[in-house]
């Protein structure tokens, strides 16, 4: 009669803790699925801030160049100006000197003019009368000479003339070249340094534009992580809820067991009866370190273990799979309930190999490792709970 009421009393007992294990499922199946959801829209918002921050680095490296172009352009026009100033001296002399030939050529006609006065009063013949009118042979010759002197003296005042024509239309030539010149480069530089002033404008704007989407979409992430560690904070304390009502349901076995006279089978989990899920070398161990992600001081709650991608995680000890999906900083994870408080986290898997609800074996492949969430390369995050509160898997490991 009281085995009867035992069993029946077991029976009781392990439907009670079944009813409760399926409601927290449900919670936690609904939380996941929030944190999926504000993964989804983060994964999203981080790739628009990458390319907002590509847009801003190629606006940058844009701007600086046409800020190179700019100082380029300013020492060409410094250039400009210098060679202007030199030409500005050399048309101030070519003036000058434009001026002297110009007096000369007026000398010059002024000259031409009286001799050919002269030659009109006294005619044609005034050489001759002046030959004929001579006293001697010795005053014949004389006056031949002066008359030769004169007449190249009026062929060399015409060329002077002539010479003096063709330089002073060289020298303006020369000058309204010049000019004409520097004042279309000038014009030409000037053109493009407005542009290029214009451009610097545009992507000075462009940037500040840039910039101000990259630190609203920055403002947006840092939000969303804020919300993905809270709905992570509201599923931990789901997964702890869990836990104990495992537990509770394991004890209602282990009451019913005893009440029923079998014998107790013994709970997994004590210090040092943890196999390890892979094997390779401690990249990071258990405390409190530098973040390489996040860049701050934080509590490493597991120990990282270095390892080519697809390396296979086994199960450190037989229990219960209570998470098997992608939890946002731990990337795709498989957590396992293995009774008396304890549990087992593997995080940033490439690959999972098992289900939730699913019961599994120690050294049962759970998983292949791989650099999922918040991870600068491939290994294993291994994490042990005590009670829903981290401890270093270096004591429970043998």
């Amino acid at each position: 009669m009281r085995r009867a009421v035992a069993l029946a009393l077991a029976v009781a007992l392990v439907p009670c803790a079944v009813r409760a294990h399926s409601h927290v499922d449900e919670k936690i199946q609904a939380q996941k699925a929030k944190i999926h959801a504000v993964h989804v829209q983060l994964h999203q918002k981080r790739a628009q801030l990458d390319d907002a921050r590509s847009r801003v680095t190629a606006i940058a490296g844009q701007l600086a160049a046409t800020n190179r172009n700019i100082a380029s352009v300013n020492a060409h026009l410094g250039d400009l100006e210098t060679q202007m100033r030199s030409t500005q001296r050399k048309l101030a002399w070519n003036t000058i000197q434009l001026d002297a030939a110009r007096k000369t050529l007026h000398r010059h006609q002024d000259a031409l003019s009286r001799r050919l006065v002269d030659a009109y009063e006294h005619g044609d013949l005034g050489y001759l009368d002046v030959l004929l009118s001579a006293r001697s042979f010795a005053d014949f010759v004389e006056r031949w000479n002066d008359i030769r002197f004169l007449v190249k003296a009026n062929e060399a005042t015409i060329r002077a003339r002539r010479a003096d024509e063709k330089q002073v239309a060289t020298l303006q030539g020369s000058l309204l070249g010049a000019r004409a010149e520097l004042q279309s480069q000038e014009s030409q530089v000037h053109q493009q340094r407005l542009a290029l002033d214009s451009l610097a404008q545009q992507r000075t704007l462009l940037l500040a534009a840039a910039d101000q989407q990259r630190a609203q979409v920055q403002n947006e992430v840092q939000q969303l992580d804020s919300m993905s560690e809270e709905e992570e904070a509201q599923l931990n304390a789901l997964v702890l809820e869990k836990q104990r009502e495992l537990e509770a349901e394991r004890e209602a076995r282990r009451r019913a067991a005893r009440l029923a006279g079998q014998e107790v089978p013994p709970e997994p989990g004590a210090p040092g009866q943890l196999m390890w899920p892979l094997s390779g070398p401690i990249t990071s161990p258990f405390g409190y370190r530098m973040h390489p992600v996040f860049h701050r001081m934080i509590l490493h709650a597991g120990i990282d273990i270095g390892v080519p991608t697809g390396t296979t995680i086994a199960a450190a000890a037989g229990g219960h799979v209570i998470v098997a999906s992608y939890q946002g900083n731990c990337g795709n994870m498989v957590a396992i309930d293995h009774g008396g408080g304890l549990s087992t986290l593997y995080c940033h898997m490439s690959q999972i190999f098992v289900g939730v609800g699913q019961d599994v074996q120690r050294g049962q492949a759970i998983g292949a490792a791989g650099a999922t969430g918040d991870a600068t390369g491939p290994h294993l995050h291994f994490q042990v709970d005590l009670h829903g509160q981290p401890v270093d898997p270096m004591s429970y490991l043998r």
